[in-house]
């Protein structure tokens, strides 16, 4: 539009050749400076282009991180749901172990067939527990640990570090770390 007038106003016969020169000029700066603001804009636009997408690329990140987060905390939690789905079966066979320790505590012909019997079905039934993750508490000799023992009695005894374990009175049980039950043991002072 400015060119147009640019234009109409060099034909107008009436100025003269000064004025006709100046018009040329005052056109060209105004043809300049529209071109500068254009850059400008198309810069400006360009500018919030990019933004724009450097945005959006960082909500894709953040989405893939969040997703590849969400599929690593349910295959764990998958994995402890199965895991530990069998902790109150366990925990309903420990009794059955004890009896079974019990039984052949108080057999005294270790050779007859009921005997070995007995202690073929125990092993077989703690082999089958492992396989699921089930394993004893090591105690008797060891530190105490209240997280996995638990003390029933206290005894001083010479030349024996305070807090050992000193004997075990029912044994304890864990299923991969978490206890199923804690050892009962007499500790030193």
């Amino acid at each position: 539009m400015e060119k147009n007038n640019c234009k109409n106003e060099e034909t107008k016969e009436t100025k003269s050749t000064e004025d006709v020169e100046e018009v040329k000029v005052s056109c060209e700066e105004t043809e300049g400076e529209t071109e500068n603001v254009t850059d400008i804009n198309d810069k400006i636009e360009e500018k919030k282009l990019k933004d724009e997408i450097a945005d959006m690329n960082d909500k894709y990140q953040r989405l893939q991180a969040e997703y590849a987060n969400y599929r690593r905390r349910t295959n764990e939690e998958k994995e402890t749901i199965g895991i530990f789905a069998n902790q109150k079966i366990m925990s309903e066979l420990i009794p059955v172990i004890d009896n079974m320790e019990r039984a052949l505590d108080s057999n005294s012909d270790k050779e007859s067939q009921v005997y070995k019997g007995v202690e073929l079905v125990h092993k077989q039934l703690l082999d089958a527990l492992a396989k699921f993750g089930l394993s004893e508490i090591e105690a008797e000799g060891c530190d105490f640990d209240p997280n996995v023992h638990q003390a029933v009695m206290q005894e001083n005894i010479e030349g024996v570090e305070p807090n050992k374990v000193v004997m075990v009175l029912q044994k304890g049980y864990k299923l991969n770390d978490k206890v199923v039950r804690a050892t009962m043991v007499k500790v030193s002072c």
